[in-house]
């Protein structure tokens, strides 16, 4: 690994660990085993670190969350393979992100501190709930889901399902409580089916 993605890599653990404003360099320097003149050659500041940063988190995002997904499946079956994803190969990763979903703590420390890179984060947000509403208006298309169902509601219900089980899994790593959430939200989504 080259020494710009080994900081990047690092630096991303340790804003999962701690946030963005609460990691100095020096541990950054510490962690990647790097010189300020090392860091100071691939990064402007830490702030430009940041937003390579946030697009390395995205990445791995996608790649573990989007997995076993396809537009030919059955969206139902899509939103459940994203809610299953997210439990299993995301949250779970202790290896990229030790302190929990990355996204939500950076969003909660910068939302008031630096919100220009808060507003880079809900960015991802915000096209996750569009996926979901996408998936819904799918199957709702396709006689999927009852007449009654509002795919608005149902999405953002979906949404904020997944980021309370994110929040509940970073403050208590566990398994068991996190299960049942992904299992409350499978059957929101069941009782809509037809």
């Amino acid at each position: 690994m080259s020494l710009k993605k080994t900081i990047i890599h690092e630096s991303m653990r340790l804003f999962s660990m701690k946030g963005f404003t609460s990691t100095s360099i020096d541990e950054i320097l510490t962690a990647s085993n790097s010189s300020k003149g090392g860091f100071y050659n691939h990064f402007k500041s830490k702030e430009e670190l940041f937003l390579q940063v946030l697009d390395e988190a995205r990445q791995i995002w996608r790649e573990r969350n989007l997995a076993g997904m396809g537009p030919d499946q059955d969206p139902i079956a899509n939103i459940k393979q994203l809610l299953v994803n997210f439990r299993d190969r995301y949250l779970k990763d202790s290896h990229d992100f030790p302190g929990g979903c990355i996204f939500i703590i950076l969003l909660v420390e910068l939302k008031n501190q630096r919100p220009h890179l808060a507003d880079e984060i809900n960015k991802g947000f915000i096209g996750l709930k569009g996926l979901i509403k996408r998936f819904l208006d799918q199957a709702s298309d396709s006689g999927r889901l009852r007449a009654h169902a509002n795919t608005e509601t149902i999405s953002e219900m979906i949404f904020n399902g997944m980021m309370g089980a994110a929040v509940a899994y970073t403050g208590q790593k566990s398994g068991t409580n996190l299960d049942q959430a992904i299992d409350c939200m499978f059957s929101y989504i069941e009782s809509f089916e037809t």
